[in-house]
């Protein structure tokens, strides 16, 4: 897909997410990189062989204890 150089880096390797974006769609959240990755904004991704990434989520976003929500 990517046809610049220097090239860009592949979906498969760690530094993908450096890839050009070629379509951005920030009203809807999401963008495509040039390898084929679909990164979203809350950091998730879809990779061009159907595999995903979950969203990264910050260390002090902890998730709200069940007995918290009975409350």
């Amino acid at each position: 897909m990517c046809s610049h150089q220097p090239p860009c880096p592949s979906a498969d390797r760690p530094d993908h997410d450096a890839a050009r974006t070629v379509a951005a769609h920030p009203e809807q959240g999401w963008s495509l990189l040039c390898n084929g990755t679909i990164v979203f904004d809350d950091t998730g991704e879809l990779l061009p062989g159907g595999g995903a990434h979950a969203p990264v989520r910050p260390s002090w976003a902890a998730p709200v204890a069940a007995t918290a929500l009975a409350a």
